[in-house]
């Protein structure tokens, strides 16, 4: 029987994103200067205030506030009407050294057994609905908020956005489980205050419909036919949103583990990402999921899967390996005998994700907004610069669990041809 299904996702202007990016730019300078950094850095952001607090273990020194104020300026947060404006906001820290106790179970003498920084289980999913090899509906509701902010800078065709926003979108499935018709999309944007309540309303429903959809369309060839004239349209449904960002809602790191990941698709272990080092398998066990669940997809093991590792706090070998295909096997192996055979072809000791995912680099700003999983892979150079003005620039490689670089190794191992 045909069903509905929903995602959604918040732009980087969404106050718990404007804390994420923060977080991640702490990250992102302390392995910069000291590779070697254990970081777990917590960020809250309310009006006028930025609150930094966690625990560091870097031969590092930073100045967090100005790398703070330059995440705040970058989002586009610099007028003083938004109540929280990158030169003029409060930055607190209260971050301080890591915990002995903790650190021990993480360091080793000999690096292969580094031990996982905590417990927990994480969750890999690929399905080979889009070509990034995500779910539609969380595909299509990171790129509605993506191009709007794209319109938001270019500030010629719409030219009163504002940071904060938010989107919605509900697919129709038939009983193959294919998207046959976008059923609604809800779109949330902060806007100046420009006019009468009626006539702000209309103008942003008008620019939504025809230039924002029409741009996201155009992007999707294989699905454009989704985009049919009875799409229920649901636009800043609760009337004016002047008033948005840590102003309108206090936002803390770590509160968009949905968004961040498959939009309610598969699973999600629970655990956060943003601003946690890669010795955090909550983060490095999650991408190197996502890597084999995509892989095993493009190999054509299956149409869908999940990935699920688990781990206990110092120790480097997994509690546990499992694969869930769905019933869409395309080898006569069950789910478990599959699980085994990934389990060979991918080391998931933490020491060997870090070393196979390039993971002790300066590569989480980017995955502050708009989803960690589903991005395209590439290299560039990234600048630092310390608090006595020394810049260092590195060569980094982004999203590199999104690579199909075991697909090969995939298919000889299962022998497909």
């Amino acid at each position: 029987m045909p069903y509905l299904f929903t995602s959604e996702s918040v732009s980087e202007g969404h106050p718990d994103k404007v804390a994420d990016q923060v977080s991640d730019a702490l990250i992102d300078n302390f392995l910069a200067f000291d590779p070697n950094s254990k970081v777990a850095c917590e960020t809250l952001v309310t009006t006028g205030q930025v609150v930094l607090a966690g625990e560091v273990k870097s031969k590092a020194y930073l100045d967090v506030q100005e790398i703070a104020r330059g995440v705040i300026r970058k989002i586009g947060y610099t007028k003083s009407e938004y109540m929280f404006e990158a030169n003029s906001c409060g930055v607190l820290s209260a971050i301080h050294e890591q915990s002995a106790d903790i650190n021990q179970g993480v360091d080793k003498v000999n690096k292969e057994e580094q031990g996982a920084g905590d417990q927990g289980m994480m969750f890999g999913y690929a399905t080979n609905e889009t070509d990034s090899y995500m779910p539609l509906a969380l595909d299509l509701a990171h790129k509605l908020l993506m191009e709007l902010a794209v319109l938001r800078r270019e500030n010629y065709i719409i030219s009163y956005l504002r940071p904060d926003a938010k989107s919605q979108v509900t697919l129709e499935y038939d009983d193959n489980n294919r998207p046959v018709r976008i059923d609604a999309i809800v779109i949330s944007t902060q806007h100046d205050d420009f006019g009468a309540e009626e006539v702000m309303l209309e103008k942003i429903k008008s620019d939504v419909i025809n230039i924002l959809i029409p741009r996201v369309k155009a992007k999707y060839e294989k699905y454009a036919h989704l985009f049919s004239g009875d799409i229920k349209y649901h636009i800043n449904p609760t009337g004016k949103f002047v008033i948005g960002g840590p102003h309108g809602d206090t936002g803390l790191t770590g509160r968009k583990i949905i968004v961040d990941t498959y939009g309610g698709k598969g699973a999600h272990g629970g655990g956060a990402f943003s601003g946690k080092d890669p010795s955090k398998v909550d983060r490095s066990a999650a991408y190197a999921t996502r890597h084999i669940a995509k892989n095993l997809v493009a190999a054509g093991l299956c149409e869908e899967v999940l990935v699920q590792v688990s781990y206990a706090i110092g120790v480097a070998k997994p509690t546990s390996i499992y694969v869930n295909t769905y019933g869409t096997a395309k080898v006569k192996l069950t789910d478990g005998e599959i699980a085994k055979k990934v389990e060979h072809i991918f080391d998931m000791r933490p020491y060997f994700i870090e070393q196979r995912l390039k993971l002790r680099a300066p590569i989480y700003s980017e995955t502050a907004a708009y989803g960690h999983m589903g991005r395209e892979p590439e290299v560039k150079i990234k600048q630092f610069t310390t608090p006595t003005g020394e810049i260092k620039s590195i060569e980094v490689e982004l999203f590199t669990w999104e690579k199909l670089d075991y697909v090969d190794a995939i298919r000889t191992e299962f022998g497909i041809n």
